[in-house]
């Protein structure tokens, strides 16, 4: 991607010198919405041990307090600090690039876009939908209006699952922000009401509700490259990401058999598929998940 450091983003919270205190086992608390790479990682623990620790995250996010969980401070971290500076800049311009980009498209869909906060985090921290560690991914609360991230994460995508390249990264906050954008127009609050009202609905809802914000990472995508900012390579690194998540990939990494009925992410293919036609379209309308069950 080309960009230039903009200087410091008034949006960004930055907490990585505090962490999370209290509680017990992993500190998690229901109402959460667990991220890309919170799926991955809760996701193949779910399968290996059989049990359900995706649950509590995907049926809440409707916010409410947060744990009151104490924070405790420690010692800055100038090495480390000095090291994510690059990162840092990088998630700076892409959460200025990604706002800008849906307060100029709100007025034509009817509505005022809000500035969502970016809250960077080291190992644990505290959210209106409760406490979260780095395991749980990059995440958004609609409770507060915060996305939430550990820039180790990003390591972990290079490293670990093989996406490296700066639009994947891009393509993880977009689809957060995506999220965001479904709080405003009352996507999100729908959903919450349609799985509270039919419980069995949940998963599927759930998986409309992640291709749509992934959809939307497209449509910012779409802006890149009118604006010329997308180099050689940049698309196939966002769609090796959404492809990196997709729940059959889970599960086959684990060894388990393919059950379509148990996505709440939605395949690789799906999710390649929606945020290309985002990338293609740029269309708002075009993101409606719900009414296409492709």
């Amino acid at each position: 991607m080309r960009w230039t450091p903009g200087g410091d983003n008034e949006d960004i919270e930055d907490r990585r010198d505090e962490t999370g205190g209290g509680g017990g086992g992993s500190g998690f608390s229901g109402g959460g919405r667990v991220g890309i790479g919170g799926i991955l990682v809760l996701g193949v623990l779910s399968l290996i041990f059989g049990r359900d620790f995706l649950s509590p995250f995907l049926g809440g996010g409707g916010g409410g307090g947060g744990t009151g969980a104490p924070v405790a401070s420690r010692p800055a971290d100038p090495v480390r600090s000095q090291r994510e500076k690059p990162e840092v800049d990088f998630v700076g311009f892409v959460l200025g690039d990604v706002q800008k980009t849906w307060e100029g498209l709100f007025p034509n869909i009817g509505f005022q876009y809000r500035h969502a906060k970016l809250v960077l985090f080291r190992d644990a921290v505290d959210s209106a939908c409760g406490m979260a560690e780095s395991a749980t991914g990059p995440f958004y609360c609609p409770g507060d209006e915060k996305v939430y991230i550990d820039l180790g994460f990003y390591d972990e995508l290079k490293k670990r699952f093989g996406v490296p390249g700066q639009f994947a990264q891009a393509y993880v906050l977009a689809h957060e922000l995506g999220h965001h954008v479904q709080k405003l127009v009352g996507t999100e609050a729908k959903v919450r009401r349609a799985q509270q009202a039919n419980p069995r609905s949940g998963n599927g809802l759930s998986v409309r509700l992640e291709l749509q914000a992934d959809c939307y990472a497209g449509i910012w995508g779409h802006s890149t490259k009118e604006r010329g900012i997308l180099e050689e390579g940049d698309i196939e690194s966002g769609l090796n990401a959404a492809a990196a998540v997709g729940d059959d990939r889970i599960q086959k990494m684990a060894g388990r058999r393919v059950s379509p009925e148990s996505f709440t992410h939605g395949s690789s293919a799906q999710r390649m598929a929606w945020f290309r036609k985002g990338f293609d379209t740029g269309d708002f309308a075009a993101c409606n998940t719900f009414a296409n069950q492709e």
